[in-house]
């Protein structure tokens, strides 16, 4: 950093008093930039905890050697996932599987639905995960995840009940180091270290992208105040991974609060576009761009990247590209697309899947009429109608006439993927739709726009903040005429 921005020097001078800070940052406005910055000028030992291993490993050759940067589950695995090396490297077995081990062997009634020993299965194995994302200290009936199909509280108390002993077999399995019959993962060892209360030996902590820490990270993390200067960072609005057990912790961490706002990835037209969602959101920050970055809203024929709400809405592009003769790649590779369109297939040639979004239905039709008629089952419909317009046929072509995105002209992506990239030019794709209508009309009759919802607000704001020069934001053109599209400032 050669001249640090107000806000960054004032980051610093907060770090140097010694303070818990929580600093949040925009997109583009230097965070790990400013964080090197203020490491620098401590002779204190410090940790920097990454979301990723290659977000450490860069983070690792920017910092000052006082500084250690490392994942919290290399932190687990260095302090007690090394003594599970064996199960670690256990060969992957069906979910089914490792439930007839646990004793799940017969299907069950509940409701209207038969639910198969495989679908038991994975909701006691789902359960073991989700009780590792948490900070709970035991497993309980919260931890059981929803079923499709199932989702009324009556008939999820029954699911609960019938795996929720298999779920605590499952976790006192993973307990013994040498064997066992459940695979061993990352999230275990990780899960098995919160709960020892480890204490980081360090001066200060790091926490990056604190936007979306898991429960069971937040409270390792939490644990340190009493000896360590405590500072996270990362970006309120970017918040997206809730559906996965993520929560900003941020907002409710008692700290001192600083802000960064000056983007360097883009000029003040596409900022402007940002603050519009942050407002929106009414999130706790607004950008401001770079004045000599010519940024700009507007039509793009030929985008460097078209950004999804859905995977279905991923699909349609790659498919529609494919057909224009184009070098297509899609972002995180197409093992998702390619497990949808799969257990699409085994449900139209008459066999059950164990994919976590269809294993309840028996059938194709099955799921064409749950997607058609049940309002739980609304977000099912565009996947529908992909597979009966094309075939699983054609989507898994496509997703074999993939490319890497170095040699791509064009790279398909959903917008939760897209987080932390951007490109030169960026396509909004059309299945980022507009709220639902309320139920009762205006005095005139007319339809009235349901609220815009804070994730999606959320998640709008991180796609429309990947691009650098050009943003055509087609496929969110409805906010202009939604009555809360423009808030104000």
């Amino acid at each position: 950093m050669l001249t640090p921005t107000d806000e960054q020097a004032a980051a610093a001078d907060a770090f140097d008093d010694g303070g818990h800070l929580a600093l949040q940052a925009g997109a583009g406005t230097g965070k790990t930039s400013t964080l090197t910055f203020i490491a620098a000028r401590t002779k204190r030992r410090g940790r920097y905890l990454a979301f990723n291993r290659a977000i450490a490993n860069d983070a690792a050759s920017r910092f000052p050697p006082t500084v250690t940067c490392k994942t919290v589950h290399s932190m687990a695995y260095g302090a007690v996932g090394h003594r599970y090396q064996a199960r670690l490297n256990a060969p992957r077995q069906a979910g089914w599987k490792t439930g007839e081990a646990l004793g799940i062997t017969r299907p069950v009634h509940i409701g209207t639905r038969e639910v198969s020993a495989r679908a038991l299965s994975y909701a006691a194995l789902r359960t073991v995960t989700r009780f590792c994302h948490s900070s709970d200290t035991v497993i309980s009936s919260r931890h059981v995840p929803r079923m499709r199909g199932l989702e009324d509280a009556e008939t999820h108390a029954v699911l609960s009940q019938t795996v929720l002993p298999f779920a605590q077999s499952a976790w006192a399995d993973l307990q013994h180091p040498g064997q066992g019959v459940v695979r061993f993962d990352h999230d275990h060892y990780l899960k098995i270290w919160a709960l020892s209360q480890p204490a980081i030996e360090a001066d200060f902590l790091l926490l990056d992208e604190a936007q979306d820490t898991n429960p069971v990270v937040e409270q390792v993390f939490n644990a340190q105040r009493t000896h360590a200067q405590l500072i996270m960072v990362g970006d309120s609005a970017q918040a997206i991974y809730g559906w996965r057990g993520a929560r900003d912790v941020m907002t409710s961490f008692d700290a001192t609060p600083l802000t960064l706002s000056q983007s360097f990835r883009f000029g003040p037209r596409l900022a402007q576009e940002a603050n519009r969602w942050l407002a929106i959101a009414d999130a706790p920050i607004r950008l401001t761009g770079t004045e000599a970055i010519a940024s700009e809203l507007g039509s793009l024929e030929h985008p460097d990247a078209v950004l999804c709400r859905t995977n279905v809405g991923a699909i349609t592009h790659v498919l529609r590209h494919l057909e224009k003769g184009h070098r297509v790649a899609l972002a995180g590779g197409g093992s998702s697309l390619r497990a949808l369109a799969g257990a699409a297939r085994d449900l139209k040639e008459g066999r059950r899947t164990t994919h976590p979004e269809l294993l309840l239905f028996q059938t194709w039709a099955d799921l064409q009429e749950y997607a058609q008629q049940d309002p739980s089952g609304g977000d099912l419909q565009p996947f529908v109608d992909l597979v009966d317009t094309h075939g699983t046929d054609a989507i898994l072509a496509a997703v074999n006439r993939l490319t890497d995105e170095e040699h791509a002209q064009v790279t398909i992506s959903t917008a939760h993927k897209a987080k932390g990239r951007e490109w030169p030019s960026v396509l909004i794709a059309e299945d980022f739709a507009p709220p639902k209508d309320l139920p009762e009309p205006d005095e005139n009759g007319r339809p009235v726009p349901g609220p815009i919802d804070d994730s999606e607000a959320r998640l709008a704001y991180v796609a429309v903040t990947r691009a650098r020069q050009r943003l055509d934001t087609a496929g969110l053109a409805w906010v202009d005429q939604h009555p809360g599209g423009n808030p104000a400032p």
